[in-house]
């Protein structure tokens, strides 16, 4: 793994109104660059920022930004004009992640670790409007969940 090569920055921040909950940034910071290096020839990381908010903070982000009336789990803001790098925003609803998990009967990790993961393949070009884009999108975070040790 070319990790101690790559000068990205990955950090996680908390919106005001969530606690800062217990999980290993550093873990996660590791299988991203693995990630990168997967998906991107150069292995190039630019800046990603996980920020965990709130349902209420997503929603006005997505009706602001997006034009979205709409809940969801992630909304990703790519900062990058190419797919030789990865670098964005990206906003994650951790009452969403909550709720989707007891929907889809799987740990909190598990959908943090899916809804992270989903962010970073959109930055690199993977897209879920269609049926298709959809399925190779479950098929990569499925792939991606796997080479997590910690999930």
């Amino acid at each position: 793994m070319k990790e101690a090569d790559n000068e990205g920055i990955i950090e996680f921040s908390f919106h005001k109104s969530i606690k800062r909950f217990p999980f290993s940034e550093e873990e996660v910071r590791k299988w991203i660059f693995l990630c990168i290096e997967q998906e991107l020839e150069s292995g190039v990381c630019g800046y990603l920022n996980f920020i965990f908010c709130s349902d209420k903070y997503l929603h006005a982000i997505n009706v602001k930004y997006l034009n979205h009336d709409t809940y969801t789990d992630i909304i990703t803001f790519d900062y990058t004009s190419d797919y030789n790098s990865v670098s964005g925003d990206m906003f994650i609803s951790v009452d969403r992640v909550k709720e989707n998990a007891k929907l889809h009967n799987v740990s909190f990790d598990h959908e943090l670790y899916r809804v992270i993961i989903h962010g970073f393949l959109h930055l690199v070009g993977y897209d879920d409007k269609t049926e298709d884009d959809e399925f190779k999108m479950r098929f990569k975070e499925n792939f991606y969940l796997s080479m997590a040790n910690f999930v």
